[in-house]
C-alpha cells in the first residue's frame, strides 16, 4: 500500500493501522488497472476479430478453428471477468476506508471527542466522510489534550 504504512503494525507488534485516505488512494490505483485491463482485453478483441479466419475451411482447418473458437471465447470471458474483478478491489477499498472512518468517528463520539473541523469527505470519492481525529481524550498515543491533531488529506499518488 502507499508509503508502506497501511496495516503497518506498531513497535510492540500490537498496533494495526488503517488510514482511510491511504485506502482510498489504493482504491482509485485497483480501479485504474481494472479500466486499463479493460482497454487491454478490448484491444485484444479487435486485433484478434482483424486476423479473420487464416486456417481454411478443409479438415484441418476445421477442427483448428473449433477448438480455438472456444479457448478464444474463454480467454476473453476470463480476461474481462479478470478487468472487474480488479476494478471491485477498488470499490471494496472504498468501503473499507468509509466504514473504517465511520468506526473512527463512532468509537471517538463515544469518548466525547469531537470530529476535526474541515472532515467533511474525502476529495474525489463522493459520499465517502473524510478522516476523522478525536480531540480531548485521556490515554490515546499522539492525542494532544485539547486540540485537534492534523489529520492528512489524501497524500496517494
Amino acid at each position: 500500500m502507499a508509503g508502506g504504512s497501511t496495516g503497518a503494525s506498531g513497535p510492540a507488534g500490537g498496533e494495526f493501522v488503517l488510514k482511510p485516505w491511504e485506502l482510498h488512494g489504493e482504491g482509485r490505483e485497483f480501479e485504474k488497472l481494472g479500466g486499463e485491463l479493460t482497454k487491454a482485453v478490448a484491444a485484444l478483441e479487435q486485433g484478434l476479430a482483424a486476423l479473420g479466419a487464416p486456417w481454411g475451411t478443409d479438415q484441418p482447418g476445421s477442427g483448428f478453428a473449433a477448438v480455438y473458437g472456444q479457448a478464444r471465447g474463454e480467454l476473453v470471458g476470463g480476461l474481462r471477468g479478470l478487468a472487474g474483478r480488479v476494478a471491485g478491489v477498488g470499490a471494496g477499498l472504498h468501503t473499507m476506508a468509509g466504514r473504517t472512518a465511520d468506526a473512527d468517528s463512532s468509537a471517538a463520539s463515544g469518548f466525547g471527542a469531537t470530529a476535526v473541523p474541515g472532515g467533511s469527505g474525502v476529495p474525489g470519492v463522493p459520499g465517502v466522510p473524510g478522516p476523522v481525529g478525536v480531540s480531548g481524550v485521556t490515554g490515546v498515543p499522539g492525542a494532544t489534550q485539547g486540540a485537534a491533531p492534523v489529520v492528512p488529506k489524501d497524500m496517494s499518488v
